[in-house]
């Protein structure tokens, strides 16, 4: 039997028409489906991973928190700024520079980078601990960008974004991601 998965909205559009339907007793099963929230990846062993696609969607909000800032300085020089537009982009500079914060705890930290299997193997150690330090920096400059409107800091999360794809990424990759951000080729 074929169910329906949809949203609150059209299960009430359903229900308005199936009471003032003839034909009510014709509608297939509603179901309530689970609510949409922004998570980053499914976190069960899916094997579906897109990591060169992760320091894209970073390097995008990067990009969407600079504009963020730069409308905010310019908007903090006129005579009369909108203040809906200000409080409208610190929101959005806000929301991506979140973004960027959950993507590293519940993708790169919880799902990624891993303790090596021989924790006696020093440089297998000190690349895991280089990586795990390099993410932790890409937060603190995550917070920075919510705090300021300081584009050194968003210069700062790219400039992490690409120091850990040289440790985490192979050649083809790293081309890719040296090529559309800006990294040394």
């Amino acid at each position: 039997m074929n169910r329906l998965v949809l949203p609150l909205a059209a299960i009430c559009a359903a229900a308005a028409f199936a009471t003032s339907s003839p034909s009510a007793g014709t509608l297939p099963p509603i179901e309530l489906a689970a609510p949409a929230t922004p998570i980053v990846h499914c976190q069960i062993p899916c094997g579906i991973y897109g990591d060169q696609m992760r320091i894209d969607m970073l390097m995008e909000d990067a990009a969407t928190i600079e504009k963020g800032m730069t409308q905010l300085i310019a908007m903090d020089g006129e005579k009369a700024p909108s203040k809906n537009q200000m409080v409208r982009w610190v929101m959005n500079k806000d929301q991506h520079s979140q973004s960027i914060q959950e993507m590293v705890a519940a993708y790169w930290l919880a799902q990624r980078i891993k303790t090596p299997k021989d924790t006696s193997d020093e440089a297998a150690m000190k690349k895991y601990h280089g990586q795990l330090e390099t993410m932790h920096r890409i937060t603190v400059a995550a917070m920075k960008c919510k705090q300021t409107t300081d584009v050194a800091n968003v210069n700062e999360l790219r400039r992490l974004a690409l120091e850990f794809s040289s440790t985490y990424f192979g050649p083809e990759d790293l081309k890719h991601i040296n090529e559309h951000h800006g990294g040394a080729k």
